[in-house]
């Protein structure tokens, strides 16, 4: 029996950036070369986002929620109504460049171990976002981080293992996570190992799920051949300091779900007052700067 269903579903979430969400759609029913649906949840915004995009994108579904509930909610509300075989992560902030959905979905068909892919996501002048292929935050792969030693070493995979710095940007490859700002996902996977935990409300929720992916049996890969182009912190500029609160309690949340339990007490109280420290030390800096750019 003929189907009708999408290849691909892309879920996108939005927050009060109502032309950027416009601009990225746009580019996406534009070079999307796949059976494609767009959701697209909007986390209560008050700039009219919901109604322009039911008004200008009619075939794309809307979900209206009545307060912010987060990105990873948004998202599982998301993909209660998406019926694609694969999923595809985008924020209103993320542009898809031609062939981008396309190479990521061919990679997942050929790869049935791949439970994940991501694209070469790029600053707008050209440069990685280092957020599209990332290890997972080990106590270790914090510390070294946080004392800067991973920009001292920029290329060692010991000290910068957090960013994958030791592996060619221009090569496909393995990786512990990458971003849900833009990443294809397999819903097979998914429904195997569960999608976003509400436990996060924004940050930490994608690289908690490939972990899950990667204990579950299935891989991530990174595959620079697919394009995106990332502004970068449109919603959360709009609040620096809930933003920096939201970093490190997804910091310590991933942390007291998936090492803890295999740390001393001691341990885990250095990695508690490490994280609050840099917390506490990045919000007196915004306080005393006045700079909204200050970034996790």
């Amino acid at each position: 029996m003929a189907t009708n269903k999408p290849l691909v579903s892309a879920i996108v979430v939005s927050y009060n950036v109502r032309d950027l969400l416009l601009d990225s759609l746009r580019a996406f029913y534009a070079s999307s070369d796949v059976p494609v649906e767009v959701v697209v949840v909007d986390n209560a915004s008050s700039d009219g986002s919901a109604d322009a995009v039911a008004a200008t994108f009619r075939q794309a579904k809307v979900i209206r929620l009545a307060v912010n509930v987060g990105f990873g909610k948004a998202n599982n509300a998301g993909l209660q109504q998406a019926e694609g075989r694969f999923i595809l992560l985008l924020n209103p902030d993320v542009t898809a460049q031609p062939g981008c959905v396309g190479r990521l979905t061919d990679f997942l068909l050929v790869r049935p171990d791949a439970g994940a892919v991501g694209p070469r996501l790029e600053r707008p002048d050209g440069k990685l976002d280092l957020a599209a292929r990332r290890g997972f935050p080990t106590p270790s792969a914090a510390f070294y981080r946080f004392t800067g030693l991973n920009r001292v070493f920029p290329r060692s995979a010991r000290f910068n293992r957090y960013n994958m710095g030791h592996l060619p940007e221009t090569d496909t490859h393995e990786i512990d996570a990458g971003t849900a700002a833009c990443l294809l996902v397999r819903r097979a996977a998914v429904d195997r190992v569960g999608f976003f935990d509400p436990d996060y409300f924004m940050y930490g929720e994608d690289i908690d799920l490939c972990y899950r992916l990667k204990t579950g049996g299935w891989k991530v890969f990174y595959l620079p051949d697919a394009r995106a182009v990332h502004v970068k912190g449109a919603s959360t500029r709009q609040s620096t300091r809930k933003m920096l609160w939201e970093f490190h309690r997804a910091m310590w949340t991933f942390h007291h779900k998936h090492y803890a339990a295999d740390m001393p007490a001691f341990a885990n109280g250095l990695v508690w007052a490490s994280i609050w420290a840099r917390w506490a030390t990045l919000t007196a800096k915004t306080q005393l700067s006045g700079d909204p750019r200050i970034s996790p």
